[in-house]
């Protein structure tokens, strides 16, 4: 069974152009392959816990009891997405030059010691790599001539590989604050993107 994690992180939910453009990415893999499964985490509309002291504590904990089970159970069920996944999708805002608060809790949640990466000169991930396409929706302009600071990309990428994520693929819509026309040449580049890069396959549509 091939699985899709499908993460996503806009305030807009459903209506926000980066989910918008993933459906479409998920509606032609389930066309190309029936036997697709979809693994779905609204990190909005199903807000994660905050990390607390009994998380902490339970990282240091040797012995493993129902405290420390408990403690880690969000993290535990997180981490098994990721591990039943063989693909994985991410669509989130640019929230002042990097992820959203919501991701970042999920990152959190995820990258944890011993059990998506190890230190051995250096961390070293345990997870399967896989296809990975992460679409960044931001106001700005992330390339071309006069981009604004992008924290975000950098970043992102290094906490991917970090749990053995080294497959990853940007695909930007950007320039959302400047009106429907910018919003539709955003949508089309982020397609034909999308279609070079083989993830899509059908003609550029409209919004």
């Amino acid at each position: 069974m091939h699985n899709t994690l499908f993460v996503h992180a806009s305030p807009h939910g459903k209506h926000a152009l980066g989910y918008r453009l993933a459906q479409k990415i998920l509606a032609e893999e389930t066309a190309r392959n029936s036997n697709v499964g979809l693994i779905e985490r609204d990190l909005v509309a199903a807000p994660l816990s905050p990390l607390t002291h009994h998380y902490s504590s339970a990282l240091l904990s040797h012995n493993i009891g129902d405290r420390v089970n408990t403690a880690l159970s969000e993290s535990e069920q997180l981490i098994r997405e990721l591990e039943q996944s063989n693909r994985l999708l991410i669509a989130l805002p640019m929230h002042n030059f990097s992820v959203p608060a919501a991701l970042k809790l999920w990152i959190d949640h995820v990258v944890r010691i011993n059990r998506t990466f190890i230190v051995s000169e250096g961390k070293q991930g345990l997870l399967h790599d896989r296809p990975t396409t992460v679409l960044v929706s931001a106001g700005g302009m992330l390339q071309g001539d006069n981009p604004q600071p992008d924290f975000l990309t950098p970043y992102l990428t290094l906490i991917l590989n970090t749990i053995g994520i080294r497959d990853v693929h940007f695909v930007y819509l950007q320039g959302l604050v400047f009106g429907e026309t910018a919003i539709a040449k955003a949508w089309q580049q982020a397609q034909t993107t999308l279609i070079e890069a083989g993830v899509l396959t059908n003609d550029v549509s409209s919004i």
